[in-house]
């Protein structure tokens, strides 16, 4: 087989679900397959960031990162005379090229826009609601990340089941057990935080919840009476005024601290720090940092709701995320139980080890197989 792939994201955006996903997959193809054949379309002067194998061959497109990824990854690379099998487009299949000369391929993470317009952007709901269908028209196969996310492809788009392909996402290397001390003095060198705390790392979209889990951090503070803070990590988006409103209203405004974007190298510091990591997202395609939180041994709860229970398994606590007391209620018995904690890290450790990127990257290529041979 042929294969060309589109890793305009992994170069532009690593640090972001879609950028990691395309710089993970990549990079584990290419330690698992050296038979077929690949072409990764890169921008023009990116940093070679993997040691590529023979078979592996990087084409230049032109394309310059601007603020909006939406706005940059739309613009379609060009195929002339390339003589693949095969294209496949990570980024929900934006910017796929109009004029098709092989098979299309797509990585669909999740279908949010449709089910939950109200958390999108309104760039990116635009682009989904108009573009998508036609996308969705022009493929030979797609290629998801949770078994939810299928069937929510095939009620969104009435496409035919046997040409959806599930590849469980997992973890990086950079997320493992770390002593607890040397992360606590790196946490507190760079972001100032002394104290234990709870941890929420991930968007600011509504969908993620995070004014409910700042209402159960509240009701907390009333049962537990040592020194505790929550830790909401990620880049501040448009909601983050309302976050930061319903913390004053609940008079927790000096008890949450929120940090903004983490680098990539300090995230696993601040995930071994932790006391527990809290995710009570609504909807979630996928979710890569309860995976993430599991791979580093600390305890996790997690929404009961979309595609978390079949990420997670039975390595964390599950909860209904529209149950404010039962949030509460986990994070108080985490703090508390001993023998509650330790079993939830070792849960959550088999449960990380068991979603790897070599098995994504095989997974992809077997998925590449049946699309191009159907």
């Amino acid at each position: 087989m042929r294969i060309g792939i589109d890793g305009r994201a992994a170069n532009w955006y690593r640090g972001t679900g879609i950028g990691t996903y395309t710089y993970q997959l990549i990079n584990h193809i290419n330690k698992v397959d050296s038979i077929n054949d690949y072409m990764i379309f890169m921008p023009h002067n990116c940093n070679n960031m993997i040691n590529f194998n023979e078979n592996f061959c990087m084409t230049e497109v032109d394309g310059h990162c601007k603020d909006n990824f939406w706005d940059e990854i739309n613009m379609p690379n060009i195929l002339k005379n390339k003589n693949m099998d095969l294209y496949h487009v990570p980024q929900n299949g934006i910017g796929i090229p109009e004029d098709k000369k092989c098979a299309f391929a797509i990585t669909l993470h999740d279908v949010i826009p449709y089910r939950m317009p109200q958390t999108s952007s309104e760039r990116y709901l635009k682009l989904f609601n108009e573009t998508l269908p036609k996308i969705i028209s022009m493929c030979d196969g797609i290629i998801t990340v949770s078994n939810y996310s299928k069937n929510d492809i095939i009620k969104a788009f009435n496409f035919p089941k046997d040409k959806i392909f599930v590849t469980h996402l997992a973890g990086e290397d950079i997320y493992a057990p770390i002593d607890k001390g040397l992360c606590k003095n790196i946490i507190k060198k760079y972001y100032s935080i002394n104290e234990d705390y709870i941890l929420y790392v991930g968007g600011f979209s509504p969908r993620k919840n995070i004014i409910g889990l700042i209402e159960a951090f509240s009701m907390l503070l009333n049962r537990y009476k040592k020194e505790i803070k929550l830790v909401i990590a990620g880049k501040h988006g448009i909601s983050y005024s309302l976050y930061k409103k319903r913390c004053e209203d609940l008079h927790v405004e000096d008890k949450v601290i929120f940090p903004g974007f983490i680098p990539l190298e300090h995230l696993p510091y601040l995930y071994n720090g932790c006391e527990t990591f809290v995710y009570p997202s609504f909807y979630e395609g996928f979710g890569l940092p309860p995976v993430e939180a599991m791979a580093c041994g600390v305890p996790v709860i997690a929404s009961n709701a979309t595609s978390i229970p079949e990420v997670v398994g039975d390595g964390a606590i599950l909860v209904d995320p529209y149950n404010i007391d039962e949030l509460c209620n986990s994070m108080y018995k985490i703090l508390l139980d001993k023998t509650l904690k330790e079993d939830l890290i070792l849960r959550g450790l088999v449960r990380s080890s068991e979603l790897t990127w070599h098995k994504t990257a095989k997974d992809t290529i077997i998925a590449y197989n049946k699309i191009i041979n159907r």
